[in-house]
């Protein structure tokens, strides 16, 4: 596997897990918590009617979407260097525009059809995406593709 590609799935992966352990943990484990990332795509009324199926169709998305924001967070550290050189300052930030990304551009334009403004402010999910999403996004960036921690 090329080492973009692993990074991309390394980050992805541990965003989507710290994201989605975050979610459960927040939000409660209940099959609504991830019906409502399937509802971004299908609907309300078919996300809440679907059962487990749409929880799992709302997973698969979840990671999907995770592998999504690795990606354009890896292939912009290619271009700039100094995102792998401060990767932990760089992944804190990452997941602050995440968090606002998906609040204020995928989901007004997603089925759920969310208010653009003004921004929702939910500090312990900002956190979450920071800690939990944009961080390992830029370790594991920094890991694959720099070979390996910072040397001191």
């Amino acid at each position: 596997m090329k080492p973009l590609t692993r990074a991309i799935v390394w980050g992805g992966l541990l965003a989507g897990s710290g994201d989605l352990i975050f979610a459960l943990s927040y939000y409660g484990v209940k099959l609504r918590v991830f019906q409502t990332v399937a509802a971004g795509l299908i609907g309300r009324e078919a996300a809440f009617g679907g059962g487990p199926e749409t929880f799992a169709l709302g997973v698969v998305l979840h990671y999907g979407i995770a592998l999504i924001w690795a990606a354009i967070f890896c292939i912009a550290a290619l271009r700039l260097p100094v995102l792998l050189r401060n990767a932990t300052a760089a992944g804190l930030a990452y997941g602050f525009v995440v968090y606002f990304g998906m609040n204020n551009v995928v989901l007004p334009l997603s089925a759920l059809h969310t208010p653009f403004w003004p921004p929702k402010l939910d500090a312990a999910a900002i956190a979450a995406h920071c800690f939990v999403f944009g961080f390992p996004i830029g370790l594991a960036a920094r890991r694959v593709l720099l070979g390996g921690p910072p040397r001191r």
